[in-house]
C-alpha cells in the first residue's frame, strides 16, 4: 500500500510539471493556492511594447473557476491572481507611467477611484528587474502586491483591485493579444 502512494506521488507529481504552462521560456504552474484556496491558471500572455514587439513580461492569470468573460472575472469575489514575470528591467517612472495610463484607460467616468489610493500606490511602484516576480493577489476586500516573494502593499478597496485588474483584461488592456492570452484565447 505505502508503495502503491508513492507511486501515486511520483504520477501526480509528474503530472503537475507536465500541466505547466511555458512562453517564451517562462514556466507557470498549472495551480496556484493562497490562504487555502486553489486556482487554476486560466491564460498566460506575453506583454509586448512598441510595433518592434519588445517583450516586456509575461503574466498569468489564476482563477478559481476558469473563464474567458473579462467583465465575469475582473466582478467576481472569488480569489484571483496575476503572475507577472519580468523579461526585461523596467525603470520605475516608466511602469507608472504604464499605470496610470491603464487606471485612465479602464476607469472612464462614472468610474472613479480615491486619488490618494491612486497615488499610494504609484508612489510604491519601483523599477523591476528582468527576472522580477510581481504577484497580485485580488480578494473580495482588495488587493495585496508581493514582489519577488515580499509585501510591498495592499488596498482595501474591491473597485479599485478590479480596475487594476481591468487595466491587464479590460476594456483597454496593455495589448489585445495580452488579454486575449489571459482570458485563455488564442488566436
Amino acid at each position: 500500500m505505502f508503495r502503491g502512494l508513492i507511486l501515486a506521488a511520483v504520477a501526480l507529481a509528474t503530472l503537475s510539471v507536465a500541466n505547466a504552462a511555458d512562453l517564451v521560456g517562462v514556466s507557470l504552474p498549472d495551480t496556484r493556492v493562497s490562504d487555502g484556496t486553489q486556482m487554476r491558471l486560466n491564460g498566460i500572455g506575453l506583454r509586448t511594447f512598441s510595433v518592434l514587439g519588445i517583450p516586456i513580461y509575461v503574466a498569468g492569470l489564476y482563477l478559481e473557476r476558469r473563464s474567458d468573460n473579462p467583465d465575469t472575472i475582473i466582478h467576481s469575489t472569488e480569489r484571483k491572481l496575476l503572475d507577472i514575470r519580468f523579461l526585461r528591467d523596467v525603470g520605475a517612472e516608466d511602469a507608472r507611467r504604464a499605470w496610470q495610463d491603464g487606471f485612465e484607460q479602464n476607469c472612464k467616468s462614472p468610474c472613479y477611484l480615491d486619488p490618494r489610493d491612486v497615488q499610494r500606490f504609484l508612489a510604491a511602484v519601483p523599477s523591476m528587474h528582468k527576472g522580477d516576480e510581481s504577484t497580485l493577489l485580488f480578494t473580495s476586500k482588495g488587493v495585496a502586491v508581493m514582489l519577488n516573494g515580499q509585501p510591498m502593499g495592499d488596498i482595501a478597496d474591491p473597485h479599485f483591485a478590479a480596475t487594476m485588474l481591468a487595466t491587464f483584461i479590460g476594456p483597454e488592456p496593455p495589448t489585445p493579444r495580452l488579454k486575449r492570452e489571459l482570458l485563455g484565447l488564442r488566436d
